[in-house]
């Protein structure tokens, strides 16, 4: 016996979590009929957004699934990105239909009010109301959940979190607990075909930002580092191709493999600085969280990189931008120059006074995002309002400061 239990304070505990199931590749979206065999559901809310439902792919899916004989209703009360209200209105939704699977096709915003209506469909309304409000967690499981992206970005399907709007503060929020992973997740590449340039940039480089902060984060182990060096280096080979040449499905295929890495990666180890001063650009100004995190990238790494050579170093080799390994504090300046490309490269905006931010604002969005703790915490370098109303200051003049 080597005597395990001497050793019991020395804590070093990971979990690890992702979706029961994921079923990824060309045509698996054509699994889920054994998904729904398997399941065997009495009634099915299938939840999506404005843009697939005028467009005819909700209605195409609902006839697909017709030959399963169980009746579907569809929540397509999505438009833009969502807020608590909308959450509310799907839960109440599903109640009403008393179904006991939930269907989330479409971009982020659908997929997290698919999540967290199945997750707390069945949980009473004072409880919902403390959850959404960020005062409680769930505690046990709602009803089942299958998760089915059309876009390459957001890894909502693998995640843990759900961002939301909250009107009352102007800020985006998150709400995070292992039951908002879905039961099965099916990423199939063919589903993206469609994604306009701009969506693909936007949600290509949201997944970047996944995998380069994950990487970093105080959280990060080697299993998680893992997932995010492969996303990054299929990220750099192939998203100029899904925004520039749509059409090509191998590309696709590489940017879907991106998304669900830097997801997983995401959801063990965290985010930091840059999704945090994110949030509040959504709340108040509703900007596109895919953009605003590409905007925000070079500038927030451009502060918090120093503190993390190491990974810049290794980052640099990653994305094919050299070897740093004997000039260590040059491969800092070889990535920011690689972030801020990237916003040129893509046809993203490439500061905050393009987005039609005041620059009076800029002060209040540096207090609100100094409250954004839990993201702040988890990043390798500590900044107070000061040094994020800097980085706002930066970002609205697009100069590296």
């Amino acid at each position: 016996m080597i005597g395990i239990l001497n050793y019991k304070k020395a804590t070093n505990i990971h979990d690890f979590r992702m979706p029961g199931n994921v079923k990824i590749g060309r045509n698996s979206f054509f699994t889920i009929h054994e998904e729904i065999r398997n399941i065997k559901p009495s009634r099915i809310v299938f939840i999506s957004d404005k843009g697939l439902e005028k467009a005819g792919i909700v209605e195409e899916i609902v006839n697909e699934l017709s030959i399963h004989n169980i009746p579907i209703d569809t929540f397509t009360q999505i438009v833009g990105e969502p807020d608590f209200e909308t959450v509310g209105e799907a839960i109440t939704f599903i109640k009403e239909q008393d179904a006991d699977l939930v269907l989330g096709l479409g971009g982020g915003s659908a997929l997290d009010v698919a999540k967290a209506s199945a997750a707390l469909a069945d949980k009473d309304p004072v409880m919902i109301k403390k959850i959404l409000a960020g005062e409680a967690v769930p505690e046990t499981k709602g009803i089942k959940c299958i998760l089915i992206p059309t876009t390459s970005g957001t890894g909502s399907e693998v995640t843990m979190n759900a961002i939301f709007g909250d009107h009352q503060n102007d800020v985006k929020r998150g709400i995070v607990s292992p039951y908002y992973l879905p039961d099965t997740a099916i990423i199939d590449p063919i589903l993206t075909m469609s994604c306009p340039p701009m969506v693909s940039a936007a949600s290509g480089v949201d997944a970047f930002t996944h995998a380069i902060e994950s990487y970093v984060s105080k959280k990060a182990t080697p299993l998680t580092k893992m997932y995010a060096e492969e996303a990054m280096k299929r990220f750099s080979k192939n998203i100029t191709k899904v925004v520039f040449d749509g059409s090509d499905l191998d590309a696709r295929e590489e940017m879907s493999w991106v998304s669900f890495l830097a997801g997983v990666s995401l959801a063990n180890a965290g985010v930091g600085a840059v999704h945090a001063l994110a949030y509040p650009l959504g709340g108040k100004y509703h900007i596109a969280h895919g953009i605003a995190n590409a905007l925000l990238l070079p500038y927030v790494f451009n502060v918090t990189g120093k503190t993390c050579i190491k990974e810049m170093v290794e980052i640099a080799d990653f994305l094919s931008l050299g070897d740093f390994s004997d000039r260590p504090h040059k491969a800092l300046n070889a990535v920011i120059e690689y972030l801020y490309g990237l916003l040129g490269d893509l046809n993203l905006p490439t500061s905050l006074k393009d987005l039609d931010v005041d620059e009076e604002a800029l002060e209040n969005l540096a207090v609100e995002a100094s409250k954004v703790s839990r993201l702040l915490d988890n990043t390798p370098y500590i900044l107070n309002v000061k040094s994020i109303h800097e980085i706002y200051t930066n970002a609205y003049h697009g100069t590296m400061r």
